[in-house]
Parts: structure tokens; C-alpha cells; sequence
């Protein structure tokens, strides 16, 4: 299948639009209503569980044309680990920041009447919207990113691997959903496990736009540079250490030569070249 750039952009802004409506929708339930709702005060448990199904829906939105990035750390990591070209990657990462800038914008909208009645000043609800340190500093909360990103896109890659055992028919994305609920359980404290700068920085630069106060981009804290810097970082180095030490294998197992393999992450990858 052949899909223009528009498509594919079109794609990922509504992939990644669904999952911040998702993600960052079930944060609002648990900070705006608390005990009020039933089924809201769940807390953690239900961050960590919308987390998970807001990735399996944004991934069936986008997966046949786009293969449903959603992240910017992923994208870098299939470029550079040559299952994806270099020349979409700009018109990828764009979509994804518009599509999660715009999914905060519409989330704001919603729940507004319950918003200026929990926060009137907006000086204590950002964390709705992008995460935050646990521990003061860059270090704790840049490494803690580096190894839930580098988790992530290493068992997407095992997930999508053709030459690997694949999920049933059009699993994939609830195998992927289940990574971040995984990733969510066992590394959610230091800095909230954003894995993904678009669905961090996205929705932070609609915070300061809607006038945020401690919004972690311009209060002089520094809290946005861990979930930007981190995840790029962790994803490449998932990327390699899975090609390096699981990929090599596979490849050789199945005595196949790497440059014709399969990578399945693109559904357009080997017509790029023809464009």
C-alpha cells in the first residue's frame, strides 16, 4: 500500500490526538473529581490502565497508514535503525505534536466548567496536561526516561518483528497497550513515565498558551527537558540493543540478509525509494 505524506500526517495527528484525549483525559477524571465519581478515585490504578487502552485506540486509528508512531522517539528510532526513512520523519513529529497540542486544547474545553472550579488560578493542575519530577534535579527523572523509553521501543520492535513471534491478527496494538501499562506500573514515580516527548510537550505548550502557572516549561523549573531529552535518547538505544542482540539473531536464525528483512513497523517503507 502507497499513502501520501498527507495521509500519513493526517494519520499520526489523529493517532496521536486519540491517545492524549485518552491518556490525559483519565489524569482529568482522577485530579478534577477525585471520590466524587465512582470509579474515579481509583487513583494510579486508573492512570496506568487508561494509559494503556489510550495507545491500543490511538494505534488502531493510525496503524494501517501511518504504522502509528505516535512518538517522536519511536519515529527517530525506526529512522535510525533504517526501518523507516529519514525524509518523513519531519512530517511525522510534526503531526504528532499538533495532535497532541490540539487533543489538551479540546480536553480543556470539556471538562472547563469543573477546571476553574478545582483550580480558578490554574496554578496547580498542569501535571493534567505533562509530567513531573518526583525528585528534584534533571539527572533521576532523565535517566528513569532514558530506560522506560528504551523498554518501550525495544519490545515494540520484538512486538512488530516479522522474523519474531507475532501477535495474532491485529493484536499488536493491545500487546503495545499492555507495554505501557507495564512500563506505567514499574516506572511511573520519578517522572511520571511520558516515554514519548510529543505527549509531553504537546500538551505543556497548551498549558502555558491557557496560562498555567507551574507549567515546567517557562516557571524557570527545567521539569520539560527530562521527558524531551530522555525518551530520544532511550528509544535509540532500545532500537540498537534490540537489533544488536535480539534482531542478529533472528536474522541469522532465519538466514536472511538484514537489507531485505521485513521490518513491518511502515506499511510503505519499501516504496519510500520511489517516491
Amino acid at each position: 500500500m502507497k499513502f501520501t505524506k498527507a495521509q500519513e500526517f493526517i494519520a499520526e495527528f489523529f493517532g496521536t490526538m486519540v491517545l492524549i484525549l485518552f491518556g490525559d483525559g483519565v489524569v482529568a477524571m482522577v485530579v478534577l473529581f477525585g471520590d466524587k465519581i465512582p470509579g474515579s478515585a481509583g487513583g494510579y490504578t486508573n492512570i496506568v490502565l487508561g494509559w494503556g487502552l489510550a495507545v491500543t485506540f490511538g494505534i488502531y486509528i493510525a496503524g494501517t497508514i501511518s504504522g502509528a508512531h505516535l512518538n517522536p522517539a519511536v519515529t527517530l528510532a525506526l529512522a535510525a535503525t533504517k526501518r523507516f526513512p529519514w525524509s518523513k520523519c519531519a512530517h511525522y513529529i510534526v503531526a504528532q505534536f499538533a495532535g497532541a497540542f490540539v487533543a489538551a486544547l479540546l480536553l480543556f474545553i470539556n471538562y472547563h466548567a469543573k477546571w476553574v472550579l478545582v483550580d480558578p488560578n490554574l496554578d496547580h493542575t498542569a501535571g493534567i496536561f505533562s509530567t513531573f519530577p518526583a525528585v528534584p534535579g534533571f539527572w533521576p527523572g532523565f535517566f528513569d526516561q532514558v530506560v522506560g523509553t528504551a523498554l518501550l521501543v525495544g519490545l515494540i520492535f520484538a512486538v512488530v518483528d516479522k522474523l519474531n513471534a507475532l501477535p495474532g491478527s491485529n493484536l499488536a496494538p493491545i500487546v503495545i497497550g499492555l507495554i505501557v501499562v507495564a512500563i506505567g506500573i514499574s516506572f511511573g514515580g520519578m517522572n511520571g513515565y511520558a516515554i514519548n516527548p510529543a505527549r509531553d510537550l504537546g500538551p505543556r505548550l497548551f498549558s502555558v498558551v491557557a496560562g498555567f502557572k507551574n507549567n515546567g516549561l517557562t516557571d524557570g523549573t527545567g521539569a520539560w527537558l527530562p521527558p524531551v531529552i530522555g525518551p530520544i535518547i532511550g528509544g535509540l538505544l532500545g532500537g540498537f540493543a534490540y537489533d544488536l542482540f535480539i534482531g542478529k539473531a533472528l536474522i541469522s536464525g532465519h538466514a536472511v540478509i538484514a537489507a531485505d528483512r521485513a521490518s513491518g513497523e511502515d506499511p510503505s517503507h519499501h516504496e519510500a525509494g520511489k517516491r
